[in-house]
């Protein structure tokens, strides 16, 4: 069967295409406000696309029409950002991160994220996430409603026992990192696949994890 996405509802062309380009590498997006605070965000419309420079893409949408997501906003005032990949460790305080939290909280507290130094950057990376692309802003591109975010990747950190330094290899397997499937909730690892509900703010106050 064939879709005509030019004449598709965006929101129906959304189920379509995420159903079909999967797995969806997930980015645990760490920024920082004018403020000081802290955000962690995942983002599934997320890929590395160059690497001479190493260059990364996310795709950030609006909280509504008129008003961008705190980690573009970060982004565009700080110049920076990281992207933490996300373990099967780290899968539960991710969905906590999607909560729609209000801006004076913060989802790293919320979700009892470590976090540790960047090396080139301000803005620090996860501690527990096996991997880190410490970026910049490079440039950021409007198309209809969508928001490009191409950052240049300055550093990249690996936990050590990921990782042979002398040959540059990375045992990506080991890393046992999760992507976003189609679905309200699917996701996928090196095992298989899994369901995680997203939970809502109201539901996060009550206990929900």
């Amino acid at each position: 069967m064939n879709f005509d996405l030019t004449t598709l509802a965006p929101r129906e062309a959304y189920k379509l295409l995420t159903g079909v380009v999967v797995p969806r590498p997930i980015a645990l997006v760490t920024s920082r406000g004018e403020n000081g605070m802290l955000n962690a965000a995942p983002f599934s419309f997320f890929n590395l696309v160059g690497s001479n420079p190493p260059l990364v893409v996310l795709g950030v949408g609006n909280k509504s029409e008129a008003t961008p997501k705190d980690t573009a906003t970060n982004i565009r005032s700080a110049r920076e950002f990281v992207v933490n990949m996300v373990p099967q460790e780290l899968v539960g305080a991710m969905n906590i991160c999607a909560v729609d939290f209000p801006a004076e909280i913060s989802e790293i507290e919320a979700a009892g994220l470590e976090i540790a130094p960047s090396s080139h950057i301000a803005t620090p990376r996860l501690a527990r996430t096996p991997a880190a692309l410490e970026c910049r802003e490079h440039s950021t591109l409007f198309i209809g409603q969508n928001r490009l975010i191409i950052g240049e990747v300055v550093a990249l950190y690996i936990r050590d026992e990921w990782v042979d330094a002398d040959k540059n290899y990375v045992q990506s397997a080991a890393l046992k990192l999760v992507g976003r499937m189609g679905g309200a909730g699917g996701y996928t690892d090196t095992s298989g696949t899994f369901e995680l509900a997203r939970i809502s703010f109201e539901e996060w106050k009550n206990g929900a994890r």
